[in-house]
């Protein structure tokens, strides 16, 4: 990836949608969002690596997915109530449960890993917009960083005064009503990422994308499950697409010209895009 250029330049030049994974490459002994699971990620190939936020009770930013505390470190506690030298001492669990020798990642670690190499969407951002852009700029990886939130309006005032030049998607569910507008603000906006449960969504429709991307903006689709409950792409899925038929989950996401695919199995999406041209 050439981050001399622009987003849009790179997304032209590569064809297909940028393959976003997932809190890295995990499973089996290899836990999530963790140093192991982005040089998976990036040694198959992902354009963009997702990563979330947490910031310790004295103010230390690592990479850890607030509120899985009780799943990945069997804690009941939070790491917003912990000290860093309590998070420290601690160990990740693989996906059977049993503790590894894998420690949560301090942000600047996990950045300083992946400048130069990927695109690097910083998920939870919202969550302290100064601090975590402090951090952004400490590592020199603005030019690779994309933040996305919903639009809530002090959140959106603190990206205009601390993170108005990092490249911003808002977030949809089912209608897109706030990219246009944002085009006004001192926001650096690149597109939206859209949350869809029924195919007949308005910000899954052609009519839409062409919109977008005639605006000169890109659009993002997960096909990753998070809840079973709370799906956001319909029935396009990783699942469906792995167990049933991939032209039913990832194949009918790239027929919509999409330009980000986030999924938690990037080589057999990216085998997938290979082999259907």
């Amino acid at each position: 990836m050439d981050f001399t250029k622009s987003i849009f330049e790179n997304r032209k030049e590569k064809g297909s949608p940028f393959l976003v994974a997932h809190r890295g490459v995990c499973g089996a002994n290899v836990p999530c969002n963790t140093i192991a699971s982005y040089k998976i990620a990036l040694s198959q190939g992902a354009d963009v690596v997702e990563i979330d936020v947490a910031r310790s009770s004295d103010g230390v930013h690592y990479v850890f997915h607030p509120g899985m505390e009780h799943v990945f470190l069997g804690s009941s506690r939070q790491i917003s109530e912990m000290t860093s030298s309590e998070v420290d001492e601690m160990f990740l669990l693989n996906q059977d449960h049993v503790k590894t020798s894998y420690k949560v990642p301090y942000l600047k670690d996990v950045l300083t890993l992946l400048k130069g190499k990927a695109y690097i969407n910083v998920d939870k951002f919202w969550t302290d917009v100064e601090g975590i852009s402090r951090v952004i700029r400490e590592c020199g990886v603005e030019d690779q960083v994309i933040i996305k939130t919903y639009p809530n309006p002090s959140v959106m005032a603190d990206i205009e005064k601390y993170a108005s030049d990092f490249m911003f998607m808002t977030m949809a569910w089912g209608k897109d009503d706030t990219s246009e507008g944002l085009l006004e603000r001192n926001i650096n906006v690149i597109g939206a990422e859209v949350l869809f449960s029924r195919d007949s969504d308005e910000c899954i429709s052609e009519e839409y994308i062409a919109k977008m991307h005639n605006l000169g903006l890109l659009v993002w689709v997960n096909s990753i499950i998070y809840n079973e409950a709370d799906v956001i792409s319909a029935h396009h899925t990783d699942d469906i697409s792995l167990y049933d038929d991939p032209e039913k989950g990832w194949g009918w996401i790239l027929d919509k010209n999409v330009d980000f695919i986030q999924t938690d199995w990037l080589l057999m999406l990216k085998d997938y895009i290979a082999k259907r041209g």
